[in-house]
């Protein structure tokens, strides 16, 4: 049921005079722009699944992922591994009815792009056709480096994620940070395959601080920081974590607010209220109307 009009909810996202000053005069952002942030100013990236929260983000972010998180955010899944192509595509076009400034980068889902390089670009490619995106994202290091490489040479731009990847969770025994030092090397060549391939940026989840800061000087491409260093060349966070509506949250994560508390009060003050008959009230209801 709508609260407000077609034409409100039109003008919340196109409207000039809504415009925010820290999104006025901004370009929109590309890969090669993106790409050239590389030890500039840090890159601000969030994750958003929809068009109101897109529209949101984008005042301030640099990047916006559309993750596979969703699946348990926003569909209550117990992890990613779940989540479909058709999931992604349906969250990648509301994201892009709000985005404007950001970068849109889609994830691809378990099981969608491991099977080989030609597989990887036909639902790579529907990604980007069906949501208007701009490039793609992939869990996977120096095994996943050909279908970079193939995906790249096919006008796909791809950012590669390493470290912690949730998607190899039953593999890794869960989420698991990589902290020790016998596991540096893996998770730098890994890096170093995907930067090799073609990849655009990295993403650098779960893993020691230290291992991020050394990560970032050998590769050329821009790190994403999440779990990481502030010595990544960005960060990243899922926004429901980031700004309380989630229950379940990383050690990483910082909250920036509460809103499950507020949604909570707002929730309970609606039931008392109906309940005790005080709304709606005439400001709330429609009168009739004489002929």
């Amino acid at each position: 049921m709508s609260t407000t009009s077609t034409t409100s909810k039109k003008s919340a996202l196109t409207d000039p005079e809504q415009v925010p000053e820290a999104k006025k005069g901004r370009k929109k952002m590309t890969v090669p722009a993106f790409s050239a942030r590389k030890g500039g100013a840090p890159l601000v990236c969030l994750t958003a699944y929809t068009a109101h929260v897109a529209h949101l983000v984008d005042e301030q972010a640099d990047m916006i992922l559309v993750g596979d998180s969703l699946g348990m955010v926003i569909h209550g899944m117990p992890n990613t591994l779940g989540v479909t192509l058709e999931h992604m595509i349906m969250h990648g076009q509301a994201v892009m009815r709000g985005a404007d400034k950001a970068l849109v980068v889609v994830d691809l889902p378990f099981g969608s792009f491991e099977e080989s390089p030609e597989i990887a670009f036909r639902n790579a490619s529907r990604v980007v056709k069906e949501t208007g995106c701009t490039a793609v994202k992939l869990e996977g290091g120096r095994e996943m480096a050909p279908t970079i490489r193939h995906l790249a040479a096919r006008g796909i731009p791809v950012m590669a994620h390493v470290g912690l990847m949730p998607q190899q969770m039953n593999t890794a025994g869960g989420f698991k940070a990589v902290r020790g030092e016998d596991m540096w090397d893996a998770v730098i060549a890994d890096a170093k395959a995907v930067e090799e391939a073609g990849a655009f940026s990295v993403v650098v989840e779960g893993v020691a601080e230290e291992l991020a800061a050394k990560l970032t000087t050998e590769v050329s491409i821009p790190t994403i920081g999440i779990g990481a260093s502030a010595q990544c060349d960005g960060q990243i966070l899922v926004f429901e974590d980031m700004i309380g509506l989630f229950p379940r949250v990383p050690t990483f994560v910082k909250r920036y607010g509460n809103m499950e508390e507020m949604m909570r009060d707002a929730i309970e003050r609606y039931a008392l209220e109906v309940r005790d008959r005080s709304f709606p009230t005439k400001d709330h209801t429609y009168s009739a109307k004489k002929e």
